[in-house]
């Protein structure tokens, strides 16, 4: 696959970004039809997983300070910013780099879906539901809060049972965003091909 990538290199290189970025981009339709809906509608999977993700860290940080109150409030919120936190982030720095030719590197897409998915999908959702249910605790006093100058410590201490239980979430979101960004360079590889197939001849 790589081979493929290095070979039409040479005839890429008379070529200006923006060039090879619409020359993908006008091709992108002769693809297979699930390959298309692969490539513009896997991140909404994985954003999808990580709204589940930030609903979990809720639960399980609500559980932890024994909030009962504003259950709609907070999970609505905890659901939609990793969703759209995480399909922005795949389509920042995975999707639309392959689309304009950025990204030639397989190993460089699968290790940014795997970042994208621990970063958006795991972490980002625990560091969004720390703060706001110790605000929910706070407003409705169910748990007893530290002085200000340990809530540090105090945080470190409620999130190390919510992180050994999101530990399976933390490998499904690298897994899935290894996965994406494999099946995605995959899909690139392909368009380069049909872009920059061996004789065609190119212009500038």
């Amino acid at each position: 696959m790589s081979e493929n990538i290095q070979k039409t290199s040479v005839s890429r290189g008379a070529l200006t970004k923006a060039v090879i970025a619409e020359m993908l981009s006008s091709n992108f339709e002769k693809l297979p039809d699930i390959e298309q809906k692969h490539f513009l509608y896997g991140p909404l999977y994985l954003g999808g997983n990580a709204g589940l993700a930030g609903l979990l860290s809720n639960s399980l940080y609500r559980r932890t300070l024994n909030v009962t109150q504003a259950r709609i409030v907070s999970n609505l919120p905890m659901f939609v910013l990793p969703f759209l936190t995480t399909t922005a982030l795949y389509s920042a720095v995975v999707s639309q780099p392959l689309l304009s030719g950025d990204l030639n590197c397989p190993t460089c897409s699968l290790l940014r879906g795997a970042l994208v998915g621990v970063v958006g999908g795991w972490l980002y959702p625990i560091l969004l539901a720390l703060p706001m249910n110790i605000g929910l605790a706070t407003r409705y006093s169910t748990a007893l809060l530290p002085e200000k100058g340990t809530m540090l410590r105090y945080s470190v201490d409620i999130s190390r049972p919510v992180l050994r239980r999101m530990r399976a979430v933390l490998l499904l979101q690298a897994v899935f965003g290894t996965y994406m960004g494999s099946r995605h360079f995959e899909t690139y590889a392909k368009l380069n091909q049909i872009t920059f197939s061996p004789g065609e001849e190119l212009k500038d």
